[in-house]
């Protein structure tokens, strides 16, 4: 293959690999869109081409099934996310104050854009093993890598707060995962708004819950988890 040649195929490689990655991009924006205005269950893949212009069938040759689509666009919510943590972490504050800084953010996040609560769980709710086979590893590195950066900023809390004597847990990054899920279900009971206790010995009744009284308590519960128990 003449120099020209091999300059015009690799040219030719080149465009298609950034049409590739722009139709990538439109339908994970759709995708994006359609999460936030309907909620990740009420999103078909059919209501995506759609809104791309596109035939279903060519969503599957950017992507290996519906998992790796719901993956690659809650990617997009994590970076979104890992600004908003980073823009909360005041570093010259105490380790408290800066743990309940960013689990406010954590909970703001997720009370404003509670598709991105639908999307996370949807795909914790997989065991490890059959996620795997079921999404790319170009996929998975990606999800993971938006995951890692929003709970590096969490386990550099944590840390700050071991060294200086504050926290006592025995594995930061164990407990800044264990965060991430419970502030998830946090927020869906957020989305609730209800309680339900008893009002007499085997009476259930319902009280009101508020987004305030929730981002409140899950504050409170994260500090003291860090903080462990008393020595």
């Amino acid at each position: 293959m003449s120099p020209v040649t091999s300059e015009k195929t690799d040219g030719r490689r080149s465009a298609a690999a950034v049409r590739r990655r722009l139709r990538e991009k439109e339908i994970l924006d759709a995708t994006r869109a359609l999460f936030d205005a309907r909620g990740v269950r009420d999103a078909q893949i059919e209501d995506i081409a759609r809104s791309v212009g596109i035939n279903r069938a060519i969503i599957y040759r950017h992507f290996s099934g519906k998992e790796e689509l719901f993956a690659l666009t809650l990617v997009g919510y994590l970076d979104e996310l890992e600004s908003r943590l980073a823009a909360a972490d005041d570093t010259s504050a105490s380790p408290t104050a800066r743990l309940r800084g960013i689990t406010g953010a954590f909970i703001d996040y997720g009370i404003e854009f509670p598709a991105f609560v639908d999307c996370a769980q949807t795909l914790m709710r997989r065991p490890g093993p059959e996620l795997l086979e079921e999404v790319s590893e170009g996929a998975v590195y990606r999800l993971g890598r938006g995951i890692a950066s929003c709970l590096a900023h969490v386990a550099e809390v944590l840390q700050a707060g071991v060294d200086e004597g504050t926290f006592h847990t025995p594995d930061v990054h164990l407990l800044a995962n264990a965060l991430y899920a419970m502030g998830l279900g946090g927020m869906q009971l957020a989305r609730v708004g209800m309680l339900v206790k008893e009002a007499a010995p085997g009476v259930p009744t319902v009280a009101p819950l508020s987004p305030e009284q929730l981002r409140e308590h899950m504050v409170a519960t994260s500090i003291a988890m860090a903080v462990g128990p008393p020595a």
